[in-house]
């Protein structure tokens, strides 16, 4: 998993409270288990005026006009910003991966769904949480500025527009030690091999016969 640390990225808008993991990414599409592949198909209900189909090639598709991210404008957006209870429904994590290969790098919201939040955190997307007062400004500054961007600093937990202005997040010191250093679950375990190693020899030792019988 990539660190995340800091990140100024173009703003994409999704305006709407309630999305839930089936609109990120809808159940025809979950039948792979790659983590990669997902992003020409992230909101893909809203995003084509037709249904799409696992495998099949997006380049050609119509696109619905009046979905945001499919303006000009919002190409190459890196950082979402959105409305309250994102990511609620089913708890799939293949929502952040569809997210993360698609290119977004953070997503800002007053509040998510705690499975989908916690997903983040496990494929390197940060959740970023403002108030709604906060994102109201976001969205407003958005609107009315066409290449909008913002930096996000993890280590100091700030969001800061162009123009200076700072906002802060909250954030727990193990998620956010652990997307500092790009360790996923998987990646925390192993920092710890040698004394798996070392547990695993003196197991073998107590225990032959258990270790006798596997191999």
């Amino acid at each position: 998993m990539k660190a995340f640390t800091q990140h100024r990225g173009l703003v994409g808008p999704m305006d709407r409270a309630n999305v839930d993991t089936d609109m990120i990414i809808p159940k025809q599409f979950l039948k792979s288990i790659k983590r990669s592949g997902f992003g020409p198909n992230l909101f893909d209900e809203l995003r084509y005026l037709d249904q799409g189909e696992p495998g099949q090639d997006c380049s050609d598709r119509p696109l619905n006009p009046d979905f945001p991210l499919n303006e000009p404008r919002y190409k190459g957006a890196s950082i979402l910003l959105a409305r309250k209870n994102f990511g609620c429904g089913s708890s799939r994590e293949h929502a952040p991966w569809a997210l993360e290969d698609y290119g977004f790098k953070a997503v800002i919201a007053p509040s998510y769904a705690d499975i989908f939040y916690n997903n983040c955190f496990k494929n390197g997307v940060l959740p970023v949480i403002l108030s709604e007062n906060e994102v109201d400004e976001l969205f407003q500054e958005l609107a009315s500025d066409e290449g909008y961007h913002l930096n996000i600093d993890l280590a100091a937990q700030t969001v800061t527009t162009d123009s200076g202005k700072i906002f802060s997040f909250e954030l727990d010191e193990f998620r956010k030690e652990c997307l500092l250093s790009g360790l996923d679950e998987i990646g925390l375990t192993l920092t710890s091999s040698d004394l798996i190693k070392e547990y695993e020899i003196e197991r073998e030792k107590q225990h032959p016969w258990v270790f006798g019988a596997i191999k």
